[in-house]
């Protein structure tokens, strides 16, 4: 099939995949559901490496024989939310306008999707002599909770693959690197008195701004020392707060305060040190509110870690995505973090490319250009070809 008649095909299951809620607050097994029907159909089999409580799952599906050498296509199902951002179409159901894809994950990443389910009857018709792996993940955009238990499968059970895709969107172009991110929530407890008597009471609010102030300060410094002759923008870690929530009226002492960080950092560079004198000034403060009242204290837990994509020069990842997207740019990075990191720490060589930008990521009204997914069908009909006369 030309790329042409496979990107229709994947238009049609853009539109099925993004009418699907998966925020990652959300399950998103009925996604799972409809892509195991797809395969079927196809004569293909999908194998479920579910969550703790079977409330969310990643899916693993082979398209062509059992032998090593083959290609994993990886992507995540689950989308960020789209509470509070001013749509001007239904953001699950896909409206096409100026030639731009419009609808929560059209970009980010179910364009990806939709395209590497789109090539797998063209893959089944082609009789391929490596397989073509479908490994798609739940809740990477919470912290790429997901995706190690199915990298493990891979790695345990599955003839050892050449390469991995992941089709994060970097505009069909290959990106041999990516940041590490650490997420974090810090807790602190107060007791609650009128704010008249500050000295009856803790405020959980007013012991908890000198930790935000310490990460301000910690943030100011890794933009400071970054190293000039990094390819990322921005080029050093960078640390911000997210979110905080605390209180309960303006006249009361604060009875809890929290908030979160993430910190997203180069290869290289150990984000445990970084962010060891803001643990210890949290075991501190601990010590200092359990002083003030029994009830008090203050702790910091790490949500999340997913670790950097270090770049691998001349890798045979890069060189795979490269020729099927006809891409002879630069070597790239991207600042954001993604499920690369996660492959490599298994041992897999692996590039990201895929459809549509991250600028468009997350935003209210997020697309991708038909453009660009015109450039994955073409990107998985070579690969169909490809994995068809591969020897």
């Amino acid at each position: 099939m030309t790329g042409e008649a496979l990107t229709a095909r994947a238009l049609d299951i853009l539109a099925s995949l993004v009418a699907f809620d998966t925020t990652s607050r959300l399950s998103n097994l009925a996604l799972v559901d409809w892509v195991e029907a797809y395969l079927a159909v196809h004569g293909v089999a999908a194998r479920r490496v579910p969550n703790a409580d079977g409330s969310k799952s990643n899916l693993l599906a082979t398209v062509g024989p059992a032998v090593p050498g083959g290609v994993v296509l990886s992507g995540h199902t689950d989308v960020v939310p789209v509470d509070g951002q001013a749509w001007s179409s239904d953001p699950f159901t896909v409206a096409e306008r100026d030639g731009r894809l419009y609808g929560r994950g059209t970009c980010d990443m179910k364009g990806f999707l939709a395209l590497a389910l789109a090539v797998v009857p063209d893959l089944t018709a082609a009789e391929p002599r490596v397989p073509v792996h479908l490994a798609f993940s739940y809740d990477e955009e919470v912290g790429c909770l997901g995706a190690p238990d199915m990298i493990e499968v891979i790695a345990r059970e599955l003839p050892r693959p050449a390469l991995v895709v992941v089709g994060e969107p970097t505009r069909m172009e290959a990106v041999i690197g990516h940041k590490g991110i650490a997420t974090y929530k810090v807790t602190v407890e107060g007791k609650e008195a009128h704010s008249s008597q500050p000295h009856l009471g803790v405020s959980a609010i007013m012991a908890a701004v000198p930790l935000m102030a310490q990460l301000a300060a910690l943030a100011e410094r890794l933009d400071r020392e970054a190293d000039p002759a990094s390819p990322f923008t921005p080029k050093g870690a960078t640390l911000t707060i997210g979110q905080v929530n605390g209180g309960t009226a303006p006249n009361i002492l604060a009875r809890r305060c929290e908030f979160y960080f993430d910190l997203r950092y180069p290869a290289g560079l150990d984000p445990d040190g970084v962010l060891a004198p803001v643990v210890a000034a949290v075991a501190a403060l601990d010590v200092q509110l359990k002083a003030r009242a029994p009830q008090a204290g203050a702790r910091i837990v790490r949500r999340s870690a997913a670790p950097p994509l270090a770049p691998e020069r001349d890798g045979p990842a890069e060189a795979f995505a490269r020729r099927m997207a006809g891409d002879n740019g630069p070597p790239r990075v991207v600042a954001f973090a993604a499920e690369a990191g996660q492959f490599q720490g298994a041992g897999f060589s692996t590039v990201i490319c895929g459809p549509g930008s991250i600028d468009q990521a997350h935003q209210p009204d997020e697309y991708v250009e038909l453009s660009q997914m015109q450039r994955g069908g073409e990107f998985m009909a070579r690969l169909a070809a490809w994995a068809g006369g591969a020897a």
